[in-house]
């Protein structure tokens, strides 16, 4: 069963094929053997019956100088079937002729009238009274007439080899007129599966399957699966146009956002310096969250715009100046882990400033939300030819193992989060990564390095 499941339908159906072929003329084979073989021995027997029967009555022997001779040819008439005949007197067993080499069959072990079996001979047995021309002498006699066995049985061995000849060769027959046949029948399945295949590789649902001209479980598996197609691509469509729905809203929710949040956080900001007391402290705990709220809306904002693929202004800047910003800008969260750049030359990019920014940001952040105090961070800028790569790293526990392999999923947040966040800032740095053509990988446990496209500016560009 272990090596039918190893192969495929075409060669199963012709294995099936041949199996059952195989037993139907294994069963015929065995009948016809069976017949064919009792056949050959009742015509053997019968043969001998009718020879010695024939011999008996030919028989003619005359006295010569008181002698009995037998005037009957033996050697002529035995030789014919290969066969040895013996005459006895029946008085006393003496030989009164016999043919060359013709074995001692013994005359009281074998039985009168019937077939008899002696050292691999058949002998046929018949008593006869022998008579010379004149009628005087009548001598009682038996007549012995005997063949090898083994003539047919090595007749039935042919017959049997030859049956199974032709079992084996009518089971190859069928084993690959099956392959044959199942490679035909199966077709219109391997048209479909290549273009299933295909479909899968392009992830194109508009393609059309193959459609058999047959009113056959294929033409119908074929007629299933393009309308299957048929829905797969209505619902693609849906839920495109549904997520593309979704991600103007966020990206208009959130630049409309953007103004009303504004003078929310002015008017907090000028409450929280006037009042004091329990109203000052609401004030300032309203400023922060409304801060929280501004920031996620911007990160709303980047993600809505890096889904619709919409992209800002690049130009020309140095990538080490940026990490020194984002750096300082983190200065008053960062007192109690040590933050270190490494930036010591230009390391020039085309590029969004502010997205950038935000993006070595998030990253040095995340570092520092997620390491507990004293930690040392290091952020690095490093160009290599044609290729420019930043590497932010910590001497923190790093990302749990679980969390590896989806840790630029949006929402996704760390046990160890302590600052609070949406889930969004590992998710924000692969979007700006791969907008400027980069990309992001985390390497080990807490070192994220990201890898971006260098340019070459013929013009200096200010410190």
């Amino acid at each position: 069963m272990r090596i039918l499941r190893g192969l495929s339908i075409r060669w199963r159906l012709a294995a099936l094929s041949a199996g059952l072929t195989f037993l139907v003329l294994c069963a015929f084979a065995t009948v016809i053997g069976q017949l064919t073989a009792s056949r050959i021995r009742s015509d053997f027997n019968n043969q001998m019956a009718a020879a010695v029967d024939d011999l008996r009555d030919r028989l003619v022997v005359d006295v010569v100088g008181g002698r009995i001779r037998v005037r009957t040819g033996l050697e002529t008439y035995a030789a014919s079937n290969g066969a040895v005949v013996r005459v006895l007197a029946q008085k006393n067993g003496a030989i009164i002729k016999q043919t060359r080499n013709a074995p001692n069959f013994g005359l009281a072990g074998v039985a009168v009238g019937r077939t008899d079996q002696v050292g691999g001979y058949r002998v046929e047995s018949r008593t006869s009274v022998l008579t010379d021309q004149s009628g005087a002498l009548r001598l009682p006699v038996v007549v012995q007439y005997a063949r090898k066995v083994s003539v047919v049985e090595d007749t039935v061995h042919n017959v049997r080899l030859f049956l199974l000849l032709g079992v084996l060769a009518g089971t190859g027959l069928a084993l690959v007129g099956g392959l044959a046949v199942s490679r035909r029948a199966l077709a219109p399945i391997a048209r479909l599966t290549s273009t299933a295949r295909d479909i899968g590789r392009t992830r194109d649902p508009s393609r059309r399957v193959p459609q058999p001209d047959t009113e056959d479980e294929v033409g119908e598996l074929a007629r299933t699966l393009d309308e299957m197609l048929r829905a797969l691509e209505g619902s693609r469509a849906e839920t495109a146009a549904a997520l593309e729905r979704q991600r103007q809203f966020v990206a208009d929710a959130s630049h409309e956002l953007r103004t009303p949040l504004t003078s929310v956080l002015a008017n907090l900001e000028l409450l929280a310096e006037v009042l004091d007391g329990e109203q000052g402290e609401t004030a300032r705990s309203a400023l922060r969250s409304t801060r929280r709220m501004r920031r996620l809306v911007g990160d709303l904002l980047l993600l809505a715009r890096a889904d619709a693929e919409r992209e800002t202004p690049h130009k020309p800047l140095d990538v080490s100046q940026v990490v020194v910003e984002a750096a300082a800008e983190l200065g008053p969260i960062a007192a109690d882990h040590e933050l270190e750049v490494d930036a010591p030359a230009p390391a020039m990019v085309d590029g969004a400033r502010d997205e950038l920014h935000r993006l070595f940001l998030n990253l040095m952040e995340n570092a520092i939300k997620h390491t507990p105090p004293g930690t040392h961070v290091r952020a690095s800028v490093r160009q290599a030819g044609e290729q420019v790569t930043i590497a932010v790293e910590d001497d923190g526990p790093g990302v749990p193992e679980n969390l590896r392999d989806r840790i630029f999923e949006r929402f996704v947040r760390g046990e160890g989060d302590r600052g609070g966040s949406f889930g969004l800032g590992l998710s924000i740095v692969r979007a700006v990564a791969e907008s400027h053509g980069g990309t992001v990988a985390l390497e080990g446990a807490s070192r994220f390095v990201v890898c971006l496209p260098a340019v070459e500016v013929r013009e200096p560009v200010a410190a």
